[in-house]
């Protein structure tokens, strides 16, 4: 499993990521909130950054960033070669993000998104487990 989840966004996930926090303190999820603070605009490749680097140092955490349409922020942070970061608008998504992809960060939407499916997903990427296996001769090329 892992040991932390930390959260990400710029100005057009806030309000996502601040609905995700109520959802991982009802359901005892330690978390790290790494800002945006607010709706006032910022850069999400920088929010991508800072939630990259934490998942550098900590290895056995996973991730949740949060832009407009979770398309950019996402690809800021699969810059980066020990992320894995998945956008995901199903819970589907979700659980094959995490059985085949081995995804280490959950990317998400918060202007296209209805809340309630999204906390599903968020729900769906922190209960499944990597399979491994085939998949991880997959994984291990990227």
């Amino acid at each position: 499993m892992f040991n932390k989840i930390f959260l990400s966004s710029d100005h057009g996930g806030f309000e996502l990521k601040e609905k995700t926090k109520g959802f991982l303190i009802d359901n005892n999820f330690e978390y790290e909130d790494l800002g945006c603070s607010s709706l006032k605009p910022v850069d999400y490749p920088d929010f991508a950054k800072l939630l990259s680097k934490k998942l550098k140092d900590n290895n056995d955490s996973m991730g949740i960033l949060f832009c407009g349409t979770g398309i950019g922020i996402s690809m800021a942070a699969n810059r980066f070669p020990h992320i894995r970061a998945a956008l995901c608008t199903s819970v589907e998504m979700a659980s094959k993000s995490r059985k085949h992809n081995d995804a280490n960060v959950l990317a998400l939407g918060g202007r296209i998104l209805e809340k309630k499916l999204a906390l599903e997903i968020v729900k769906e990427f922190l209960q499944t487990e990597f399979e491994a296996g085939r998949h991880s001769l997959r994984v291990n090329k990227i």
